[in-house]
């Protein structure tokens, strides 16, 4: 009896909240809000129901306005609008028919970080809609979390969820135009390098360089390709090397031009590190990419393009047992120099700089079968 009286106190609160909500001047309203919010988070059925009377248009309604007093309400109201559209795909379309995206403040440095924060939960959840069939224009979206990005003001937390909103856009094809031609690849690519938020940052840059226009913004931007390959140095963050060696990957295919940038930038000592300390996924992508630049290089150099040395005279009898095995120890003293050489640059970027001489003994008892590339 308790509950269902509870209940019943439950639907007559919030009929008595609907109508102030739609009839009642500013303050009444503001305290309607409040009863929305503590309704709203009890279950979907009772968001889906407040949505069946209408209270979401006059909260989108509220949403808009700068002055102090609008502020209040509309941080109530954007809490409001977040709730209700927790786990409804109605409920998130119908914020959007009622222009909450023409709502959304033009400049995001005049908010308190809470209120950008609660912004940027309410995007991340309309933001949904991306990979539904309904038709939403997500230039607005775009153009709103990157203002949140590039402010200094906006926290890790805050940075976070609209790198959420941005991969859920990016993850639809259609929308590849509108991130790649506005400074979101910038955007991202500066957030790829901070550890706290690389890892979403990547993502979404992941599923741009799959479209022809993401690739073509990182192909031009000047921070490609060092700001990846200091990423694939970042042993403590495997997924991050995964993404960043994925992203090369896919720029580096079929494009003599950007495997030569890459190898001007000195990409190949830094790919032999992840192959030898990589997580397995990004080893296996660094030997692929390896093998690329191996075989270019080969097809480069040609049959007769090595180095040139004097002629000697050709002699038709066959060598002693003892120049066979001087011959073969030399090539063997050249493939170790040539090992240690790698391992030397490898262990300098992995330590910082730091003595090296503890791998020396790995490197005389390695056989040249064990290079990668």
């Amino acid at each position: 009896m308790g509950k269902e009286s509870d209940k019943d106190n439950g639907w007559m609160i919030l009929q008595k909240s609907v109508k102030k909500l739609h009839f009642g001047n500013w303050d009444e309203k503001e305290v309607a809000v409040k009863e929305i919010i503590k309704l709203a988070k009890e279950d979907l059925k009772r968001r889906k129901f407040m949505a069946e009377l209408g209270v979401i248009p006059p909260l989108v309604a509220m949403v808009g306005g700068s002055d102090q007093a609008v502020l209040r309400r509309q941080r109530l109201a954007v809490q409001a609008l977040t709730q209700l559209a927790n786990g409804s795909f109605t409920n998130k379309a119908l914020m959007v028919e009622a222009g909450i995206l023409s709502k959304l403040p033009q400049k995001t440095d005049n908010l308190d970080g809470n209120t950008r924060q609660e912004f940027a939960e309410l995007i991340l959840s309309i933001s949904l809609l991306a990979n539904t069939q309904f038709n939403m224009d997500s230039s607005r979206i775009i153009s709103f979390v990157v203002s949140i990005l590039d402010s200094s003001n906006s926290s890790v937390e805050t940075k976070c969820t609209c790198l959420g909103t941005l991969y859920n856009i990016s993850s639809v094809l259609e929308n590849s135009a509108s991130l790649a031609t506005n400074g979101t690849v910038t955007t991202l690519l500066r957030l790829s390098s901070l550890k706290e938020v690389s890892e979403k940052a990547l993502a979404t840059l992941g599923n741009l360089v799959v479209t022809l226009m993401g690739k073509k913004a990182m192909e031009e931007s000047p921070m490609m390709p060092d700001s990846l390959m200091e990423i694939m140095t970042w042993e403590e963050q495997p997924k991050c090397q995964e993404l960043s060696v994925y992203i090369l990957m896919i720029l580096a295919h079929q494009s003599s031009i950007q495997r030569e940038k890459m190898s001007k930038a000195g990409i190949v000592p830094v790919l032999l590190e992840v192959a030898l300390l990589g997580s397995s996924l990004a080893q296996k992508r660094a030997l692929k990419l390896l093998q690329w630049f191996k075989d270019e290089r080969q097809s480069k150099m040609g049959p007769h393009s090595g180095p040139q040395v004097g002629r000697m005279p050709i002699d038709s009898s066959p060598m002693s047992p003892r120049a066979v095995d001087e011959n073969k120890k030399l090539m063997k003293k050249i493939v170790k120099q040539s090992l240690y050489k790698n391992m030397e640059t490898i262990t300098s970027r992995a330590n910082g700089g730091g003595d090296s001489s503890r791998f020396k003994s790995l490197v005389v008892s390695s056989s040249s079968k064990s290079l990668p590339y």
